[in-house]
């Protein structure tokens, strides 16, 4: 085996992900009093449904209610902006013409740390440009906002592809061309972040496909992923767990009796190994209805019924 082989290798599935992703992938224009390109922000946005629909991130639609994609076959359309979730950064337009063909959406879940990545967007208005890097870290947390309330985006990808300004709402590619993040954020120096594409985010964009919104059950705790000691690990049969490590004075979750400590490991009947777990059961069903919650205090195993509210922007 020669040096260059290797290289070989990379560039071919580079370019077979570049050729499959540029098309589908469009530069964003949206009227935006603070833009610097003349009054306009700019941004990325990827093709995946037939009639039209786009991918994109909140923050590049932000207030605005329209634009124009720009297409790499040199064509373009105007579209209106269907649903925007600041919570999750995601949004979703839709073109008033004809699109080109469209993206294969992914499974970001599948993704492990090193594995090859390419990202597609529009930096700086430059439609069509291409990335690659690898997976540098998963299970970050990206903060959002919206009103005077901050949430954090869980389980968003770390990556080395080089990102500029314009890239977000651009793809994030596995090395079959799926589409497994939105790219979202550049965070320093190599250092990019995309929202993963899994069963969370696939609910939250029908939702802004169907309601123009994401209506969330809010249960009122701060909690970070834990491990679970040894003893524990044989006791439950899992690694870790979801430790809360603040309880929201008069909330759902104030009211039922949970504490800071306490390390949640079952929700609604189902295992809570990670913020995701907890985070999927959080949306419309759940508002008003009694949740089951069982946690490890000082222990023992406690259980309590939790009552979801809904989620109001302040």
């Amino acid at each position: 085996m020669t040096s260059e082989e290797p290289l070989d290798a990379y560039s071919r599935v580079v370019t077979g992900v570049a050729a499959e992703l540029t098309p589908r992938v469009a530069s964003l224009r949206v009227p935006s009093p603070s833009g610097r390109y003349g009054g306009e922000g700019l941004g990325s946005a990827v093709i995946y449904t037939p009639d039209g629909f786009l991918l994109t991130n909140a923050h590049v639609v932000g207030r605005a209610d329209h634009g124009t994609a720009l297409f790499a076959d040199g064509t373009s359309a105007a579209f209106r902006v269907v649903g925007a979730d600041p919570l999750s950064d995601l949004a979703v337009v839709r073109a008033d013409s004809p699109t080109p063909a469209t993206a294969v959406l992914g499974e970001a879940d599948d993704l492990v740390v090193g594995q090859l990545v390419v990202a597609v967007g529009s930096p700086l208005g430059l439609t069509g440009s291409v990335t690659a890097g690898v997976v540098s870290a998963l299970g970050r947390s990206l903060p959002t906002r919206t009103g005077a309330r901050t949430s954090l985006v869980e389980d968003v990808i770390q990556t080395d592809a080089a990102l500029n300004p314009g890239n977000s709402g651009g793809a994030l590619a596995d090395a079959r061309g799926r589409v497994v993040g939105i790219n979202t954020a550049v965070a320093g120096v190599g250092l990019g972040l995309a929202v993963p594409i899994n069963a969370t985010t696939r609910k939250i964009i029908g939702a802004l496909m169907r309601d123009g919104r994401v209506r969330r059950a809010y249960l009122g705790i701060v909690s970070v992923p834990a491990p679970l000691a040894a003893e524990e690990r044989a006791r439950f049969g899992r690694a870790s767990g979801l430790r809360v490590a603040e309880v929201v004075p008069g909330g759902p979750a104030a009211r039922a009796g949970l504490r800071a400590g306490d390390l949640l490991l079952t929700a609604g009947g189902s295992p809570v190994t990670g913020a995701q777990d907890l985070q999927k059961l959080m949306f419309s069903e759940a508002i008003g209805r009694p949740l089951a919650i069982t946690v490890l205090r000082n222990g023992a195993l406690v259980d309590v019924i939790a009552e979801p509210s809904e989620l109001v922007a302040a």
